[in-house]
């Protein structure tokens, strides 16, 4: 947070309950889906589920993957699989696991940040049963995307599709939930555009997702979901469970966002993030009346960091921010949605409330800086 946090914060009162309510969620949904590796048995690493057996992490630069076959959309579903397959991988941590998806033929995986955070080194599990050694290449927090280059070329590229797809259409997810390598399950997009309730308050990534009923479990994070034709729409990002009243709630990052951020990593290791310098908070109606604001939505302003964009157009903690260029801003992750489209260098406008001023203030946004906390 930024210097001002506790003047709201002591002012409200609220903020214990929203976060408790956030860490059952974020604690089971984000987190979870990384899952805990199994045990290795006293002879070597462990097996695979669907070869029965143990790979060398020496053996795969010798024998690369053949190409996939273009997806048989006869063939349904198990075809499709069948096709995808040689194209999502494991990946191993000291602290769990989680899944991957090609992104080139020359031994580049995509997963996601928080499966490989604090790692260098990893490992990484194919669908034929050979293990390789992995670098984490380079990594973006915000998005929760990261880069892994394996030990291994001639991977099976899947074709990652640009534009998002439509909801009802159906959805396979593969990965590798619990550990159980090159696990499929299905069911369709179910929503666009969507943000995890409470997330904004520690996490960039859970915002514009898509998302599925095809049941996503802890080890799957940064497998694929998959249409009907055999593209890769989404990075499998987060799911809620049951334990917080959802029945199969499964997000994915949009695969456009993906290879977008990609391609930035590739270029020099970093993403680059419009950055406004202030932590939102949600906007109650007892949030409201101990600011002296009458207004049904918005976002509150818990701190500004007061050499940033925000700080220095006049924006202070406790003024609610009503619009963005006016779109209505009814959530923190809303506005962290907004932001998400944003470049460094534009100037965008907001409609904001502090006490009973209505006041119109135009920000200009910058690159975000490295480790910081405020949005």
């Amino acid at each position: 947070m930024g210097p001002s946090a506790s003047s709201v914060h002591h002012r409200t009162g609220w903020h214990a309950a929203a976060a408790s309510a956030f860490l059952l969620i974020a604690a089971l949904c984000l987190g979870a889906c990384t899952a805990p590796a199994p045990a290795p048995s006293p002879s070597g690493p462990p097996a695979s589920p669907a070869t029965g057996g143990n790979a060398s992490a020496s053996a795969g630069a010798d024998n690369p993957v053949p190409e996939s076959p273009a997806p048989d959309l006869a063939g349904g579903i198990p075809q499709i699989v069948e096709n995808l397959a040689p194209s999502v991988v494991t990946i191993f941590t000291d602290g769990g696991l989680g899944s991957g998806v090609v992104y080139s033929e020359d031994g580049l995986i995509l997963t996601n940040e928080h499966v490989v955070s604090g790692a260098t080194q990893v490992e990484v599990g194919f669908a034929d049963g050979q293990r390789v050694a992995g670098t984490v290449r380079a990594t973006d927090a915000v998005t929760d995307l990261a880069l892994i280059q394996a030990n291994r070329t001639g991977l099976p590229k899947p074709t990652y599709q640009a534009t998002l797809p439509k909801v009802g259409e159906g959805a396979i997810v593969l990965g590798s939930p619990l550990g159980f390598e090159n696990t499929a399950t299905a069911g369709i997009i179910s929503g666009l555009h969507r943000s995890i309730p409470d997330s904004a308050s520690t996490s960039l990534s859970l915002v514009d997702l898509i998302q599925t009923d095809a049941p996503i479990s802890p080890g799957n994070s940064g497998g694929a979901v998959i249409n009907m034709r055999g593209e890769v729409v989404g990075i499998s990002e987060a799911y809620i469970p049951p334990q917080a009243g959802a029945v199969a709630l499964g997000f994915a990052i949009p695969a456009a966002t993906a290879v977008e951020v990609a391609e930035e990593l590739l270029a020099d290791g970093t993403a680059e993030h419009a950055y406004l310098g202030l932590t939102p908070g949600e906007l109650t109606p007892q949030i409201g009346e101990q600011l002296g604001i009458s207004v049904s939505a918005g976002v509150v302003v818990l701190s500004v960091d007061e050499a940033g964009p925000a700080g220095q157009a006049g924006i202070r903690p406790g003024d609610v921010l009503e619009s963005m260029e006016g779109v209505e801003l009814n959530s923190p992750e809303k506005l962290l949605a907004e932001l998400r489209n944003r470049n460094p260098g534009d100037n965008v406008g907001f409609k904001m409330k502090r006490e009973d001023q209505s006041l119109d203030v135009k920000v200009e946004l910058i690159e975000r800086p490295a480790s910081n906390t405020t949005r």
